[in-house]
């Protein structure tokens, strides 16, 4: 059984591109003349004025999301979509991976004594100056 390459028309049909940016479009001129009053009893110049807003930011919207979806699609890799990922993705690709089993065998770094919250110097907390000998700072 051999599985064809995904390819970006794949991933979203232009038709389903369309469909949710006219979605979209809808729903902001709808909120538009919710907001300007069109469904109430207003006068014919508040009512025309209403559609030519709700028809421009019904517009705006259609555009934009056809725009941003469509250029989002194009920063997908199709090669990537099915490809499982085995590691944390925040981290970078040189590091070692953050598993359980990792943390457990990875040395502690906290010096014998000290206690739970505090810094020293292994840490990295405060890097040491060339002439600090560990003393309690000079007045």
């Amino acid at each position: 059984m051999t599985d064809k390459p995904t390819t970006r028309k794949d991933l979203m049909k232009p038709v389903q591109l369309l469909g949710l940016a006219f979605v979209a479009a809808l729903f902001a001129g709808f909120v538009t003349l919710m907001s300007m009053g069109f469904f109430q009893t207003r006068p014919a110049d508040q009512i025309q004025r209403a559609l030519i807003v709700a028809l421009v930011a019904a517009g705006a919207t259609f555009i934009i999301v056809l725009v941003s979806v469509a250029l989002m699609l194009l920063a997908v890799d199709p090669s990537k979509v099915t490809a499982t990922v085995d590691r944390p993705l925040l981290l970078p690709k040189d590091a070692p991976d953050a598993t359980p089993a990792a943390s457990a065998e990875r040395p502690a770094t906290r010096a014998e004594g000290a206690a739970p919250g505090s810094a020293t110097r292994s840490e990295g907390a405060i890097p040491p100056r060339p002439d600090d000998d560990g003393a309690a700072p000079r007045a």
